[in-house]
């Protein structure tokens, strides 16, 4: 990345005192300032949810690219460059563009108090509004009610499953964190709803009632699962069977199942439906790594790479190392000192052979690899540490050439050695 977006983006980091800080008051002024970009975006998926809403996304946009339309897409935290998360009809936005808007933000920011990602997601959508594509895809960042991405009309809202996850900003209780994703919900828009606790259902049925949306959800309105190797989607409309999705994992099922039941309801074909089943890309969810230093470093290894943090992504993950080819398996990990560390290990440790911790390089906010290693002892894994990911691969293929190593923990981390493996 060149200096220039570069520049731009450290500047912004020193608009705020805070990361975090949830209103949507800072963003309506600056969005005025430019003369309401928000309105002049093309037919607007708005996605929330604790779990899956990345990778939901990605199939949606698969699907829809699949039949010839234009989509934009906004996702976040970027992994190795800021550019992936600005998708402009189809393509990553050029440093150029980037720049462009970013500056244009600034400037009209006059020095206001506005937090990084207020900011740069109104310049994602500056970008929107003057790009011409059939659809937009916004991913929230952080809850919902208070995200920077709610301030449009969808076309469609989609709540993947809510977890435990970020407490300390949405609440410490299912029922508080699902009335923050809720928050997107509005008034007449229909909303499809992945699978969710019953606790966390009520809240987004009684939400979804007060504002007369039209409820689209797991169970009641579509079912999908697995059958012989392939994946089945049920609804109203009928029964869709495609090939199981190119994402791993038994909660892919369910993620495809809420993209499935999206584009139905844009009135996508079967053609659309199976191009989000086979060609859907997301970069550090359960991804393997083929070419690069670490894969010459190892050449008889089996290398992924996993960026789930919480603990339903440890379940997750804990779903598909136990459906992989038996060997082997040994974690490499690093993790934020914001996580349930413990929640997300516990489910790994029936099926893995040691867990090396590590401090992700140059994060403020890691956890020490010693915490990290305590924590995996207290949930019956071997643990060890190492300084950093190229040690520990060392290490571990030191004493086992063949071994399945699975670098996880956070997207800082996977980020981290997507740019270092480049």
């Amino acid at each position: 990345m060149t200096q220039t977006s570069d520049a731009i983006l450290a500047r912004m980091m020193a608009l705020h005192p805070k990361i975090i800080d949830l209103t949507l008051d800072r963003v309506w002024r600056l969005l005025e300032a430019l003369d309401n970009p928000q309105d002049k975006l093309p037919p607007v998926i708005h996605l929330a949810g604790t779990n899956g809403k990345g990778s939901t996304q990605a199939m949606i946009r698969a699907g829809l690219e699949g039949v010839g339309k234009s989509v934009h897409a906004y996702t976040s935290p970027h992994l190795a460059r800021f550019h992936e998360r600005i998708r402009l009809a189809g393509a990553l936005i050029s440093e150029e563009h980037l720049t462009e808007v970013l500056d244009e933000c600034y400037a009209r920011n006059g020095g206001e108090n506005i937090t990084y990602f207020e900011i740069t997601t109104v310049a994602g959508l500056l970008a929107f509004s003057r790009t011409p594509a059939d659809y937009t895809l916004l991913e929230v960042g952080l809850g919902g009610r208070l995200d920077a991405t709610n301030v449009i009309t969808p076309a469609l809202s989609v709540i993947t499953p809510v977890s435990i996850d970020h407490e300390q900003f949405l609440g410490n209780t299912l029922a508080k964190i699902a009335g923050e994703k809720a928050g997107i919900i509005k008034r007449g828009v229909p909303v499809v709803v992945g699978p969710q606790p019953d606790e966390a259902m009520e809240v987004i049925e009684a939400t979804a009632a007060r504002l007369g949306a039209p409820l689209i959800a797991y169970g009641q309105h579509w079912h999908v699962w697995e059958e012989r190797g392939r994946l089945v989607f049920q609804d109203e409309t009928g029964l869709l069977d495609l090939p199981l999705p190119v994402l791993l994992g038994a909660h892919q099922i369910q993620n495809a199942g809420a993209a499935l039941a999206a584009l139905r309801h844009l009135g996508a074909d079967e053609a659309a439906c199976e191009a989000a089943m086979l060609h859907a890309e997301w970069p550090a969810r359960m991804q393997k790594l083929k070419t690069g230093p670490l894969i010459e470093a190892a050449p008889e290894a089996e290398l992924w790479l996993d960026g789930g943090h919480n603990a339903a992504a440890g379940v997750a993950l804990a779903d598909v190392l136990a459906k992989l080819p038996e060997r082997p398996t040994h974690l490499i990990c690093g993790m934020l000192n914001t996580k349930d560390v413990r929640g997300y290990m516990a489910p790994l440790a029936p099926h893995v052979a040691s867990l090396t911790a590590i401090s992700i390089p140059d994060e403020v906010n890691t956890l020490s690899a010693g915490e990290t290693e305590a924590a995996a002892k207290s949930v019956g894994i071997e643990a060890g540490t190492a300084e950093n990911p190229q040690a520990a691969l060392q290490a571990i293929i030191a004493r086992d050439p063949q071994a399945r190593v699975l670098i996880c923990g956070s997207l800082y981390l996977a980020g981290h050695i997507l740019r270092e493996n480049g």
